[in-house]
C-alpha cells in the first residue's frame, strides 16, 4: 500500500472508501516522538484483518490549550512527524486544518462537557475547559472518518479515562486500546513539550520519574507511599508542584486504600514548561474473576486466557466436582454432613499442571481429571456445592491460591464470594439452548451417553435455579461484572473480548505481556 498523506475530508474520505477499510486510527497533535512511534507499531502488531489500515491524525486542536498555555508555540513539524509515522507502520496520515474539523467554526457545533466529578480531578483542576476541548475535539474526528478501533497512549491517563467513558455513555461502538507511557534510557517519559527544556531545566526535570520510581519500589516492599518525601525530592530540585496524589485510577479521585490498583500522580512546573508523570501501584498482580452458570464456556476459555496472559488458571469447578466424586465414590450420603466433614478434613486435594492445556486435578493423590466429568458427578455436585462446610472449605483454599495475584479463577461464585476484590470481574453466559448443545458435544467427546439435547437443556435450566436459589454463595453477577454473551462465538472470538475487557481495567503497565 502507498503511504498517503490528506489534507482534506473529502480526499480523505475518497481514498478511504477506494480501500474499504477497517480504520485504526491514532489521533496526535503533532511533535511526534517515540511514545506516539510506539503506538503506531503496536497498532500494526495488533491488526487482525488484512484490510485494516493504520490512520495517524495531526491536529493541533486549539480548544484544548488555554489563555496564556502554548498553543502558538507547540511543536509543528508535519515532514518529521510524517517520516516517524510512516517508518513505524502508519498506512496514511491526516493533517486537516481548523476548518476541515469545525466547519464554521467551534461555535457552529455542539461541545462536549466533561462531568465535573472527572473534570475537577487532577489536570483538569488546573486546566479548566482543557478536557471539554479534549472530548469535543476527539467526537469531531471519529465523526469524519468513523474507525473501528481507536489507540491511545496511559501518558495522559486521565484523557484515556475520560475519552473511555465519553464513549462509554454515548454508546460509541469504538473500541479503545491503550498503551504505557515510554521512556528513555534514562526514565524521562516522551512527551512533545520536552523539546521547551532547556539542558539545566531538564536535569532537574529528571527527577519527577526518578522520584516516582523510587517511590514505586519503596511501595513494593514497604507497601506505604511517602509523598512528602517525593515532594521534598521535587523541591529541592526547583520543580514547583502543581499536584502530587495518590488516586482511584478510574474515578481519579483521591484515595487512602492502596490494597487494590491505585495511581500515584503528578504534574510540576519546570521553569514554564509544565511536565506530568505517574505509576501504577498495586500490591499483587491482577485476579481475573470468571463467574457464568453451568456450560458457558467458562473451563475451555478461562484455560486459554489463563496461558495468554502467563497467568494461573484455577478451575474451582473442578474442585468441587472432585470432592463430589470423593463422596459418591464413598458411598456417602450427600445429606450426611458429619461424613462429608470427616472425610474432607483430611483429604488433599491439589492441581498438577506440565502446560496450560494438560492441567490435572487430584484428590488423595488419585487423578480424578477425567471422573469429574461424568454425567452421575454432573448431577449431584450443584447438591455437594451448595453445603456451608464445603464451601468454606474450598473458598478457603482457593482465597490462599490467589493470594499472590496472577490468576485467572472461574466458576459460579468467584466474583462475588471468593474473590470479591477481584481486578475483573466477568460474568460468561450463554443461552440453555446453546449450553445444552455444547454439553452434548462434551459428553459424546468422553464417551457419555445422554438422552436428548432438549433433556439436556431441562437440565442445565433446573441446574441455574438450584445454583441461583441456593442460600449459600448463589450464582448471580456482581455488580462491578461485565457480562459477555457467548452465544455464536468461537473460542477466538471469545478471547478477543476477554482481553479487551481485561486490558479496560487494567493499564499495560501493571501487566504487559508480549501475548496481549
Amino acid at each position: 500500500m502507498v503511504q498517503k498523506i490528506f489534507q482534506t475530508n473529502a480526499e480523505l474520505k475518497d481514498w478511504l472508501s477506494e480501500q474499504n477499510s477497517a480504520i485504526i486510527f491514532i489521533p496526535t497533535m503533532g511533535g511526534l516522538h517515540p511514545g506516539h512511534q510506539y503506538l503506531i507499531e503496536k497498532a500494526k502488531a495488533r491488526k487482525t484483518k488484512p484490510n485494516q489500515i493504520i490512520l495517524v491524525s495531526i491536529f493541533i486542536n486549539p480548544l484544548q490549550f488555554g489563555k496564556n498555555e502554548d498553543f502558538k508555540k507547540y511543536p509543528r513539524n508535519i515532514s518529521k512527524d510524517a517520516e516517524l509515522a510512516f517508518n513505524a507502520g502508519a498506512d496514511a496520515i491526516w493533517t486537516p486544518d481548523y476548518f476541515e474539523v469545525f466547519p464554521g467554526g467551534e461555535n457552529s457545533h455542539f461541545k462536549i462537557q466533561v462531568p465535573q466529578t472527572l473534570n475537577n480531578q487532577l489536570c483538569g483542576a488546573e486546566r479548566p475547559g482543557h478536557f471539554d476541548g479534549v472530548a469535543t475535539v476527539i467526537i469531531r474526528l471519529v465523526k469524519i472518518i468513523r474507525p473501528e478501533k481507536l489507540i491511545l497512549g496511559e501518558k495522559d491517563w486521565q484523557q484515556l479515562i475520560i475519552i473511555r467513558r465519553l464513549f462509554q455513555e454515548l454508546s460509541i461502538p469504538i473500541k479503545i486500546e491503550s498503551y504505557s507511557t515510554q521512556r528513555d534510557q534514562s526514565g524521562f517519559a516522551y512527551s512533545s513539550r520536552n523539546s521547551y527544556l532547556s539542558d539545566s531545566e531538564r536535569l532537574n526535570a529528571q527527577s519527577l520519574p526518578s522520584a516516582i520510581k523510587v517511590a514505586k519500589t519503596e511501595f513494593e516492599k514497604e507497601k506505604i507511599i511517602n509523598l512528602k518525601k517525593i515532594a521534598s525530592i521535587l523541591k529541592e530540585n526547583h520543580l514547583q508542584i502543581e499536584y502530587l496524589k495518590v488516586v482511584d485510577p478510574f474515578s481519579l479521585k483521591e484515595t487512602e486504600n492502596i490494597n487494590g490498583l491505585c495511581l500515584l500522580a503528578a504534574a510540576v512546573k519546570c521553569g514554564s514548561t509544565r511536565l506530568i508523570d505517574h505509576t501504577f501501584l498495586m500490591q499483587r498482580k491482577p485476579i481475573i474473576a470468571i463467574d457464568g452458570p453451568a456450560g458457558a464456556g467458562k473451563s475451555t476459555v478461562t484455560k486459554a486466557f489463563a496461558k495468554r496472559l502467563g497467568f494461573i488458571y484455577l478451575d474451582t469447578g473442578a474442585m468441587y466436582r472432585a470432592v463430589t466424586w470423593l463422596i459418591i465414590s464413598n458411598s456417602i450420603n450427600p445429606s450426611d454432613q458429619a461424613q462429608i466433614k470427616n472425610i474432607l478434613k483430611d483429604s488433599k486435594l491439589e492441581f498438577q499442571s506440565s502446560n496450560f492445556v494438560d492441567q490435572k486435578i487430584l484428590i488423595n493423590n488419585i487423578d480424578v481429571t477425567e471422573k469429574i466429568r461424568s454425567p452421575e458427578v454432573t448431577s449431584r455436585v450443584s447438591e455437594i456445592a451448595k453445603q456451608q462446610f464445603v464451601r468454606e472449605l474450598l473458598t478457603k483454599q482457593q482465597q490462599v491460591i490467589g493470594e499472590g495475584g496472577g490468576l485467572v479463577a472461574e466458576g459460579r461464585d468467584i466474583g462475588t464470594a471468593v474473590f470479591p476484590d477481584a481486578d475483573v470481574k466477568i460474568f460468561l453466559t450463554a443461552t440453555p439452548k446453546e449450553r445444552a448443545k455444547r454439553r452434548s458435544i462434551d459428553l459424546e467427546k468422553r464417551g457419555y451417553e445422554y438422552s436428548s439435547i432438549e433433556d439436556l437443556e431441562k437440565e442445565i435450566e433446573e441446574r441455574d435455579k438450584q445454583d441461583s436459589e441456593r442460600e449459600i454463595a448463589p450464582l448471580k453477577k456482581a455488580h462491578d461484572a461485565v457480562e459477555l454473551c457467548t452465544d455464536g462465538m468461537n473460542i477466538e472470538k471469545v478471547l478477543e473480548e476477554l482481553t479487551y475487557i481485561f486490558r479496560s481495567k487494567i493499564p499495560e503497565e501493571v501487566w504487559a505481556t508480549p501475548n496481549l
